[in-house]
């Protein structure tokens, strides 16, 4: 088998794998630890309004912490319109929680597998767009605003995530996904003031060809990875942005970083030359604690008899120099 093929096979497994996992009826359980809950994409909201942690991820369900140790859930939060493009089931990727202007918003990439919208290289690339859901309560519903789209419905994107950039407009940043344009793009799009729609037309911030870290062989040479993935923006101690974003090293799933030399969205970004996690720790987001400490969400990658085990994990990091450092 070809490497070309290979790569869309574990594609279209771990599709197989998510789509399944969202299927299957959820057991609302209490006191769980955090290494005892299977999810992937975790995302962590720390609310000092109601003392609480909230985590969500790919699945469209909900966890609750007081202490970052032990959770409670999993609750339902995502309530979609069956009329829309999504469908009446769509497939939940890589949900994240953020607090703006007094509302929370729900950002996440769904995906409907009955649109087909391209085929590239026989591979068929279904209906999927990074979109945004509203609620008054960090615990949800999360429901539709105005606009029905974001992004254009013959692109396939994901992972979206949201910064206020320098100029004090919203974005929103996600990756064109590389089975269509064969190459991962890094882009960013202006949001309306309220979150409800997009304005203009996406911007591309970086490209995975530009990683030195990222690898992938094909046949019979060493070539840069191909795929982008979970983008979350931070500013360092010293006023630096920064972003940590994910792709691959041969079979390892890896996250490295970048920085913007302007100090703005628009870059140009640099990549740093080394992984800023360990092998197999990627797709992170960065958040503080209710105690003020910077952590690093992420989540582990393991294989085990052919199906993906992928499971939260915390890391400590520090911020308060020019660079993101992993303690």
């Amino acid at each position: 088998m070809k490497k070309r093929e290979l790569l869309l096979l574990l594609f279209s497994l771990c599709s197989v794998l998510v789509s399944a996992q969202q299927k299957v009826p959820n057991r609302f359980r209490t006191n769980i630890p955090l290494d005892s809950i299977h999810l992937s994409d975790p995302c962590i909201l720390a609310d000092k309004k109601t003392s609480t942690y909230y985590m969500t991820g790919t699945g469209g369900l909900l966890w609750k912490s007081k202490d970052l140790a032990r959770w409670e859930g999993p609750y339902r939060v995502a309530e979609t319109d069956p009329d829309s493009w999504m469908g009446p089931k769509p497939e939940i990727w890589a949900a994240e929680l953020h607090e703006y202007n007094g509302k929370y918003y729900y950002f996440a990439t769904f995906t409907n597998n009955a649109i087909k919208i391209d085929t590239v290289k026989g591979n068929v690339i279904p209906r999927r767009a990074s979109h945004i859901l509203v609620s008054d309560k960090p615990d949800g519903p999360y429901k539709p605003m105005k606009d029905p789209t974001y992004l254009p419905a013959n692109m396939p994107t994901l992972d979206g995530t949201f910064w206020v950039d320098s100029d004090g407009k919203p974005y929103m940043i996600y990756c064109h996904e590389w089975l269509q344009n064969w190459n991962g793009t890094m882009e960013k799009i202006e949001l309306k003031p309220d979150l409800s729609g997009s304005i203009g037309k996406g911007k591309i911030l970086f490209r995975a060809s530009d990683s030195p870290w990222s690898r992938e062989k094909m046949e019979d040479k060493v070539l840069p990875n191909r795929v982008t993935d979970g983008p979350w923006l931070f500013r360092t101690g010293t006023g630096r942005l920064g972003m940590i974003w994910t792709s691959w090293v041969f079979q390892d799933y890896t996250q490295g970083v970048a920085y913007s030399e302007s100090g703005t969205l628009d870059g140009p970004w640099i990549q740093e030359k080394e992984p800023i996690t360990p092998p197999n720790f990627g797709h992170g987001m960065l958040f503080r604690t209710l105690d003020g400490e910077w952590m690093m969400s992420v989540h582990s990658h393991k294989d085990v008899n052919g199906r993906y085990i992928r499971i939260p994990h915390l890391f400590k990091v520090d911020l308060s120099g020019d660079k993101l450092k992993i303690d």
